[in-house]
């Protein structure tokens, strides 16, 4: 199975990352940079995985 990334795929990574960072700081209120960097971690992790798995599923 072969996964291949375009620029529809970094723009939906980036959006859900945003909008994931967005939910998670109004739901835990991060006090330090610290919090915000590993939020920002999370969801960016979470939307990379998000559109690989669609991208597997669809392919």
């Amino acid at each position: 199975m072969r996964i291949h990334l375009q620029s529809a795929h970094l723009v939906a990574i980036i959006a859900i990352a945003l909008v994931t960072a967005l939910l998670l700081a109004v739901k835990f209120r991060p006090a330090t940079w610290r919090g915000v960097l590993f939020e920002a971690v999370v969801a960016n992790v979470g939307a990379f995985a998000a559109v690989l798995a669609f991208e597997a599923l669809t392919a």
